[in-house]
C-alpha cells in the first residue's frame, strides 16, 4: 500500500515589524510640548506659549461672586464677559489661595493697579472660599470685582494653563496681551505696564 507524500507545510509570511518610531513619536512631541511650557513658564515670557485668543473678543464666560465676600457692607458682585468691553482697558486674573505663584505676584498686582488706575478683575480658580476671603485679607484686595471658577470651566475657556494667569483686555473687548505665571518687578515694568499702554493707545485711536 503506497502513501502519498506528506504535503509541504509553510509558514505565513511574517509580520512587518514596527521600528521604535511609532511608539516614541508621540513621548517626543509630549516631551517637546512640556519643555516649551517649562521655558515658558520659568522665564515669564507668554510669548513662548501659544495665545490663540490674542485679538480675539474674550470667550462668554459669566464669573460667579465670591461666596461671603463683601464690599462697603454689601455682597460684591461677580463678573461676566460682557463687563470687560466698554471702552476702558481692564485686566483679568486668574489666581487661588493654594497657588504658591500668586502669594508672590499679588504685591505686584496691587502696585499695577495703582501705578495704572486699570481696574482688574479676578477669577478665583476651584478655591475655598474662606480661604480665598482670607488671602485677600492678608495680601491686599487690588480687584475691582472678583468672580469664581470652581470647576475650572471658565479657565478652559480663557485658554489658561496654570495659576497664575492675567489677561489684558482693550476697550473693545479684545485680549491684546496675555502674560504665563507669576507677575514680577521686571515683567510688570518691562511687559505689563508697557502692554497696558499699548492697548489704551489702540483703543483711543479706535474711538
Amino acid at each position: 500500500m503506497s502513501t502519498k507524500p506528506a504535503p509541504e507545510m509553510t509558514s505565513p509570511p511574517a509580520a512587518p515589524r514596527r521600528g521604535w518610531s511609532w511608539v516614541a513619536a508621540p513621548a517626543l512631541i509630549f516631551a517637546a510640548l512640556t519643555g516649551m511650557f517649562a521655558l515658558a513658564l520659568t522665564t515669564g515670557d507668554p510669548q513662548k506659549l501659544p495665545s490663540a485668543l490674542i485679538g480675539k473678543p474674550v470667550p462668554k464666560t459669566a464669573f460667579a461672586p465670591l461666596e461671603g465676600h463683601t464690599e462697603a457692607g454689601q455682597p460684591a458682585p461677580g463678573f461676566a464677559s460682557t463687563d470687560l468691553a466698554k471702552g476702558e482697558v481692564v485686566v483679568v486674573n486668574f489666581w487661588a489661595s493654594w497657588c504658591v505663584p500668586c502669594v508672590t505676584e499679588h504685591p505686584n498686582l496691587v502696585t499695577l493697579a495703582k501705578k495704572t488706575g486699570v481696574a482688574v478683575y479676578g477669577v478665583n480658580y476651584k478655591d475655598d472660599a474662606t480661604a480665598a476671603r482670607r488671602f485677600l485679607s492678608r495680601y491686599g484686595n487690588p480687584y475691582k470685582a472678583i468672580g469664581t471658577d470652581k470647576l475650572g470651566r471658565g479657565a478652559i475657556e480663557w485658554g489658561v494653563y496654570g495659576m497664575p494667569e492675567t489677561f489684558i483686555v482693550d476697550g473693545q473687548g479684545r485680549i491684546a496681551y496675555k502674560h504665563v505665571g507669576p507677575i514680577t518687578e521686571l515683567s510688570l515694568r518691562q511687559d505689563v505696564i508697557p502692554a497696558i499702554e499699548a492697548a489704551r493707545a489702540k483703543t483711543a485711536s479706535n474711538r
